[in-house]
């Protein structure tokens, strides 16, 4: 490829991984719902927060670790849930496991991952790993697919609570996107079943699942749930109310309801709502070091990155995840020694010129 392409931000693997992927991968990675507000908004939003720098505190020692879940991670910068991310390399999320486990941080494997869970623990078998449920309308596949999960070593579930139907994804539609043909679906298969079945249709979500049925998800499996893809007040007291661990802030990367909140505006209400008695996330809009700042500083305790991944897959496989990860990493560490903060914990409000409750 002659001179080697230059990288300096996540963009930039934006650009070259648009080169590198056909049309129709593109279209589904980079599509939003509807006409694409929300998907927009989720990062013009964080251009309209601004920055409270404090001078003159000794930021020698800047320390980004943290916790979630009470496990330490390297930084506030993990790795959401995407899809099939063999479409965007070879060996797809066997690639991505190893540079979460590299870099330090949290891995939430899809429901949807174009490989099999056994592969992806085999590739990184120190890695940290939650994983991404869709819940099934059989019981029964749920209660299999979540004891083998767990049984691998993956330390939390999420339960993804926006699709309980597909968005409207136009360009999908117009390039009539089949996933099913495209991809082997090996994930949702015992190992027996996958030697005998060639193709697996893509199972249908449960859209009947309701709050009352996270109590039976309690009677089969030891794991801190997590609901991705609350946007209000009112679901996030539910969410307190019916004793979860954690919750994403998502809009899904504005793939299924466009014209809600920006993630990062829906933040504040649900941190509020929850008064501290679970672990609040953001996904959705994170694209730059200031960006981690601020979704820290309005109450996240991480945030969780969708595309630039699969960006950075795209580009150099393993490596470029790494990149990714580390140019983030390096961004945030710089953004919290130009605010003055020497750790996570001196993140906090007062960062922010406006506040957003």
């Amino acid at each position: 490829e002659g001179a080697e392409m230059s990288v300096v931000c996540l963009t930039d693997f934006e650009a070259h991984a648009r080169e590198r992927l056909s049309k129709s991968t593109w279209d589904y990675i980079e599509g939003g719902a509807g006409e694409g507000f929300t998907r927009d908004d989720n990062i013009a939003a964080f251009k309209k927060i601004r920055l409270r720098p404090r001078y003159l505190r000794d930021v020698s020692q800047v320390d980004t670790r943290t916790t979630i879940q009470g496990e330490e991670i390297s930084a506030p910068i993990c790795i959401a849930p995407t899809g099939f991310h063999c479409l965007a390399w070879p060996d797809g999320e066997t690639s991505t496991a190893r540079a979460a486990q590299a870099a330090g941080l949290c891995y939430i494997t899809s429901t949807y991952a174009s490989r099999t869970l056994e592969d992806i623990v085999a590739a990184a078998p120190r890695g940290f790993r939650w994983f991404q449920l869709y819940v099934q309308p059989d019981r029964q596949l749920n209660k299999q697919l979540v004891q083998r999960v767990e049984s691998l070593g993956f330390r939390a579930l999420v339960i993804t609570v926006d699709v309980p139907k597909l968005g409207n994804r136009r360009h999908d539609i117009r390039n009539q996107l089949n996933l099913k043909t495209n991809l082997l679906l090996k994930d949702l298969r015992s190992p027996q079943e996958r030697n005998s079945m060639p193709y697996l249709q893509m199972s249908p979500i449960d859209s009947s699942f309701c709050w009352e049925d996270l109590s039976w998800f309690r009677t089969i499996t030891q794991l801190p749930i997590i609901l991705k893809g609350i946007l209000t007040k009112e679901d996030a007291e539910l969410a307190v109310k019916h004793n979860v661990q954690g919750i994403i802030v998502s809009n899904h990367g504005g793939r299924q309801l466009d014209d809600v909140p920006a993630s990062v505006d829906a933040l504040p209400e649900v941190v509020a709502a929850v008064k501290g008695k679970l672990e609040v996330y953001l996904d959705g809009g994170v694209r730059t070091g200031n960006d981690v700042l601020k979704a820290l500083a309005l109450g996240a305790k991480c945030v969780f990155l969708g595309r630039p991944v699969l960006w950075g897959l795209a580009c150099k496989g393993e490596h470029g995840v790494g990149e990714v990860l580390n140019i983030l990493k390096d961004e945030f560490h710089t953004s919290m020694a130009l605010t003055g903060c020497r750790s996570v914990a001196e993140i906090n409000q007062d960062l922010i010129q406006f506040s957003r409750l």
